[in-house]
């Protein structure tokens, strides 16, 4: 590993999550999440030629942990680390309500990414993928600053940026300031219903001008009915001056084969991001590579938590891990 691969960076958070279920007599699990399950995806579903390289900090009272989980993956550039600072690394706690949807409290919270930081560590990255996963990873400021300098492909998962924190630690929907500018921020941008709604009050239209700015393509997860796209091209992507700024706009839904599934949701977009990114980065078309994101995020539910995630999404478990 490492001589002549592209590197891919994948900027998020490592949560310690604490997930309550939907049936009473399941007892809680505790289990690395957040962008462990993006990490775990890429690991199953990065082509062939590429490594992983995490711009991830983690907090000194779970870095050893943490340090367990990345080298137990296969596609680590040889000398990934994670970043540890002295903060509390964040935990959340997960309440189910539904098949897919959750109240969720965040405490602890390690520092956002400064452009100054980021800056040196993307210089030599050959692709990037960035998840929101608390919301605070980074500003508008410094992601813009990213985007003005990083000339090659960049996919963003919104995620926890329509979240709001209240002073117990609940998260909560609230409008995104300046969704416009974060939408540009990145080639293709991922969001969920929820998120999608937070975006104003004509979000397609919003999606739309994003497409007008040179955003390649707006990608909505709607669980387990698959995802709807717009873009301006469905083909080439990531490719060199792929953006089609004016051209005509293009959407349609990809279902989700098999329908709902019993288990566990948590972190089934970030799958979805993840073997997305994968598949463009492996120049598949873009509902080809919604299709296996979609079969990715479904057979994520069937594996509770991120620790070997990435075996299961191979197919390597005959069945799904136990807590």
């Amino acid at each position: 590993m490492g001589a002549g691969l592209k590197r891919l960076g994948v900027l998020g958070t490592m949560v310690w999550d604490t997930i309550v279920g939907r049936d009473p007599a399941e007892p809680p699990l505790e289990e690395w999440g957040g962008i462990g399950y993006a990490l775990a995806g890429l690991d199953a579903a990065l082509p062939d030629g590429w490594e992983i390289v995490p711009l991830v900090k983690v907090g000194r009272d779970l870095a050893p942990r943490a340090d367990g989980f990345l080298h137990a993956l296969q596609r680590v550039a040889p000398a990934a680390r994670f970043v540890e600072v002295p903060e509390p690394n964040p935990r959340v706690k997960l309440f189910y309500q539904s098949a897919e949807r959750r109240c969720e409290g965040l405490r602890g919270g390690v520092p956002p990414w400064t452009w100054p930081e980021l800056g040196p560590m993307v210089a030599d990255l050959d692709a990037l993928y960035v998840n929101f996963i608390t919301g605070f990873e980074a500003t508008l400021d410094t992601m813009q600053a990213l985007r003005r300098a990083f000339h090659r492909p960049l996919y963003g998962d919104l995620h926890s940026l329509s979240l709001g924190i209240r002073a117990d630690g609940e998260r909560h929907l609230r409008p995104l300031d300046a969704p416009l500018a974060w939408l540009q921020c990145f080639d293709v941008t991922q969001v969920n219903e929820d998120e999608m709604s937070q975006l104003g009050p004509d979000p397609l239209a919003l999606a739309a001008r994003a497409l007008e700015g040179g955003v390649r393509a707006v990608v909505v997860t709607l669980g387990s009915r698959g995802a709807v796209y717009v873009a301006t091209r469905t083909s080439g992507v990531f490719a060199e001056g792929a953006a089609a700024a004016g051209g005509v706009v293009r959407t349609a839904r990809v279902a989700a084969e098999g329908g709902p599934l019993e288990g566990d949701p948590t972190g089934c977009g970030d799958v979805f991001g993840a073997t997305l990114t994968a598949g463009l980065l492996a120049e598949k078309d873009l509902e080809a590579a919604i299709g296996a994101a979609n079969l990715m995020a479904r057979r994520n539910v069937t594996h509770r938590g991120a620790t070997g995630l990435q075996h299961y999404l191979r197919g390597a478990l005959a069945q799904a891990a136990t807590a």
